[in-house]
């Protein structure tokens, strides 16, 4: 019996979401998962469905959530099922519902500078998910965010205080790479991502493609 994934897409059409679900959705089917895509978050009330999946990856950013179904995707991953995800699709969704952000692990707050040349630090080189890989710069929006102090961090950023004439930051340095748990179920986020075409970083692309595994178990 094959895995199944969700990907569900939506909110601001800025960061590309149905074109960044088509990057990955290949991949997954590639690595044996029967991948269902969704663009409404009624599906999350499919509890049926969403007590069978191994993997969800949810690419909705901004936008608002009803309780009934933030309760079906809170529901689902306490229960066990993966939940993988980038950028603002993952971590700047339902800016008001704060055990999404609890479970996701942290919440895009700023992108001093906007789109900058950054670059990413791995931090731990022993884990899966970023064995082999070494720091590389990336064009992009470099992600301030806050985050869960009990995540597992595995690449960061420090940012230089000169991005968007915000010098009190300079010298913070800011998670871009964690894993986590929430119940029973396994939560992986990178800040990488902003659009699908960054996804031709082959670093970026790799540590994503790696995550959403280690999330599926």
């Amino acid at each position: 019996m094959s895995k199944k994934a969700l990907m569900v897409w939506g909110g601001w059409e800025g960061h590309q979401p149905k074109q960044c679900v088509d990057v990955f959705a290949p991949f997954l089917r590639e690595q044996g998962f029967d991948v269902q895509i969704s663009n409404t978050l009624d599906i999350y009330l499919d509890a049926p469905l969403m007590s069978s999946l191994s993997l969800i990856v949810p690419v909705w950013t901004m936008g608002a959530i009803s309780p009934h179904q933030l309760h079906g995707l809170l529901a689902a991953v306490k229960g066990g099922a993966g939940l993988a995800g980038w950028h603002g699709g993952m971590a700047d969704a339902f800016r008001d519902a704060t055990e999404y952000q609890f479970m996701v692990g942290g919440q895009w707050v700023a992108h001093p500078g906007d789109i900058i040349d950054y670059t990413v630090n791995i931090i731990d080189h022993a884990d899966p998910i970023t064995a082999g890989i070494q720091d590389f710069r990336v064009h992009s929006e470099q992600y301030y965010m806050h985050t869960d102090p009990g995540n597992r961090v595995l690449a960061v950023t420090t940012f230089s205080g000169a991005e968007g004439e915000v010098p009190w930051i300079a010298g913070a340095i800011m998670p871009v790479v964690w894993k986590r748990a929430y119940g029973l179920g396994r939560v992986f986020y990178s800040s990488l991502g902003h659009l699908a075409a960054e996804f031709q970083v082959p670093e970026t692309r790799e540590i994503m493609q790696r995550g959403m595994l280690w999330a599926a178990r």
